[in-house]
């Protein structure tokens, strides 16, 4: 039993599709953003949880986590046109048993996927695993050296503000604005605001949205 979670109309019909030449997977629910998938994992307690990365609403490791904490008995396997290591290293942290690239995954190897995950299987690859270790060292670590405030402000550089702004926005005075951009750039190893921002952009960690 499989909820589909994916807000592109069309990719769910393809995979519908795909699934239904399997007599034994069910697609018995389908959501279009992170809320829905919960609300639907947790009144139906699918066996699988067939997540994609970009979908209104929470970020998909939150799905994820909350899915392993409410519903015990559901799988969730990754579907998506991402490749960012970020999100097969969240994906990994946060309980997924395997991310399947959509370019690469027949409709014979997904239904496969599927009923190993339903088996207990683990299905990331030894690959898969070394990248999200390797993500983790490098660009993970660097994220974590900055504080909340400074993630904060980083999030406001990203969206355009200025450091007047932000001091105004945050109710602190410009000098401090200033101390935590420098901050910032020091403790991720970078020269400019443009630079630390679009790093934070690629690297998944704020929405430029």
């Amino acid at each position: 039993r499989v909820v589909l979670a994916d807000d592109h109309a069309v990719t769910r019909e393809g995979i519908r599709k795909m699934l239904g030449t399997a007599a034994d997977l069910q697609i018995v629910g389908e959501a279009q953003g992170g809320v829905e998938a919960m609300q639907l994992a947790a009144q139906l307690q699918p066996d699988i949880l067939l997540l994609d990365l970009q979908m209104p609403g929470p970020r998909p490791a939150e799905v994820e986590r909350w899915v392993r904490a409410n519903c015990p008995h559901t799988e969730t396997l990754v579907l998506t046109a991402h490749d960012r290591r970020s999100y097969l290293a969240e994906m990994i942290d946060a309980g997924a048993v395997g991310y399947l690239p959509k370019s690469t995954t027949s409709a014979e190897r997904l239904i496969e996927a599927i009923r190993r995950a339903a088996k207990g299987a683990i299905l990331f690859d030894a690959e898969q695993v070394a990248q999200a270790q390797c993500w983790r060292e490098t660009v993970g670590a660097k994220w974590n050296r900055l504080t909340e405030r400074e993630r904060e402000i980083l999030a406001l550089i990203v969206h355009g503000k200025t450091d007047k702004e932000i001091a105004a926005q945050l109710g602190v005075k410009l000098k401090t604005v200033g101390n935590h951009v420098s901050s910032i750039l020091e403790k991720l190893e970078m020269t400019s605001r443009t630079e630390a921002a679009v790093w934070a952009v690629k690297e998944g960690f704020i929405d430029a949205a």
